[in-house]
């Protein structure tokens, strides 16, 4: 078996953070924060999610999270409408590491949906990322308690 010899730099420190890809991947949850927060907002629709839609290559974009349930862009926009525009969330930075075209981040996620308590979970999400720099493909790893 070959092997593929890469480099992997690892941050623990958000403002630390110089990789091309780990910088994007912030950009990311940025973006996905502060929709979040617009999304309670009178005439929010789905393009809302434009602004995120531009880090992606929409059309080969996949996400695969809880059950190993993989869905492409217009079937996660939707998700990530219904989520946004009824919980509040917030997420504890722990570290971001970047291999190649990979980008490996760990968070701690606080989800507050309108009426029911909150949510505590550990996540590890995996970015892949194409030759032009956009995310194509997103492996979501959760523990719950």
């Amino acid at each position: 078996m070959a092997t593929i010899a890469t480099s992997a730099t690892t941050w623990t420190a958000r403002e630390a953070v110089t990789g091309e890809y780990a910088l994007k991947v912030l950009a990311y949850t940025d973006c996905i924060k502060s929709t979040v927060e617009r999304a309670k907002e009178p005439g929010f629709d789905e393009s809302g999610w434009d602004e995120l839609a531009a880090l992606l290559d929409t059309d080969a974009f996949e996400r695969v999270g809880n059950d190993k349930a993989a869905m492409g862009w217009e079937v996660y926009r939707g998700l990530l409408m219904q989520w946004a525009t009824t919980t509040d969330f917030w997420a504890e930075f722990h570290r971001i590491s970047e291999a190649g075209n990979r980008v490996f981040l760990e968070l701690t996620e606080h989800n507050c949906p309108r009426g029911h308590p909150e949510t505590v979970v550990n996540s590890c999400t995996v970015y892949q990322f194409d030759d032009a720099g956009k995310l194509v493909h997103l492996d979501i790893y959760l523990q719950h308690d």
